[in-house]
């Protein structure tokens, strides 16, 4: 068992292709943040290299509007750094105007449909309480 977890929170009601969307850029964050999760490069039989992936598990839970937000305060109130992924980022072709829709909403108004986190295990367990795998 890994000292450390990795969890993904999802709307529920999103497309499929907007969760593997979300879920795709929330762990691109955390990959960012938490350098550490990477594990080590592949190499097949016939020498081929292919990059590391993620070293650990990624548990990934469903939620609604408001226990996704209860779960954004959990986060934030144990000073823990995570990734976002606000509703009107669906309608952005782009990094920059992803982070400028963040910056201009206030975060007691941000739009919530996804959230990544990655922190020793026993803190991911406390603020993803209750929560349900994704199905």
């Amino acid at each position: 068992m890994y000292p450390t977890k990795t969890a993904l929170i999802l709307i529920d009601d999103l497309a499929a292709w907007q969760k593997v969307n979300i879920s795709a850029f929330l762990t691109g964050g955390l990959m960012h943040g938490y350098p550490e999760m990477a594990g080590e490069p592949y190499r097949d039989n016939d020498d081929n290299f292919y990059l590391a992936m993620i070293r650990e598990p990624v548990f990934v839970y469903g939620a609604d509007s408001t226990t996704i937000r209860r779960t954004y305060e959990r986060a934030r109130s144990r000073g823990l750094a995570f990734s976002i992924y606000t509703r009107p980022l669906f309608a952005t072709s782009n990094d920059a105007d992803n982070r400028a829709s963040v910056a201009a909403t206030p975060a007691a108004e941000l739009d919530i449909v996804g959230l990544g986190l990655h922190g020793e295990r026993k803190l991911i367990d406390k603020i993803v309480n209750g929560l349900k795998f994704l199905a």
